[in-house]
């Protein structure tokens, strides 16, 4: 079982900047990667960033330069900062996890609703 606590979504106007938190919980040993994705009305979810145990990052390339994804050291948590927010970045966030076991399995939070608008 894998528990989430996301947090920061929100509406702001175009060229603003938001914060997301999660904060992840469960009975696994160790994670590998944490991160978001988002969905978008009437579009498929998609990966925003990713960052592992390791502290490598992949991020979309709608992301680049604008969205940084960070992790706690010693506590199972990711952030997201987003500036320069367009209203195409209007979106359901969801948090991610991928344990660090064989299968590897991956696990979304519910998500947060990041609204960009004037």
């Amino acid at each position: 079982q894998v528990q989430f606590v996301e947090s920061g979504g929100g509406l702001v106007q175009p060229g603003e900047s938001l914060s997301l938190s999660c904060e992840v919980s469960g009975t696994f040993a160790a994670i590998y990667a944490l991160g978001w994705y988002r969905q978008a009305p009437e579009k498929q979810r998609e990966l925003v960033a990713t960052i592992t145990s390791g502290g490598s990052t992949n991020y979309a390339a709608s992301a680049k330069g604008r969205f940084t994804v960070s992790r706690h050291s010693f506590k199972r948590m990711v952030n997201l900062q987003m500036n320069s927010l367009k209203s195409e970045d209007t979106a359901v966030y969801y948090c991610y996890v991928q344990v660090a076991s064989a299968r590897g399995m991956e696990y979304w939070g519910e998500g947060t609703l990041v609204t960009v608008s004037s």
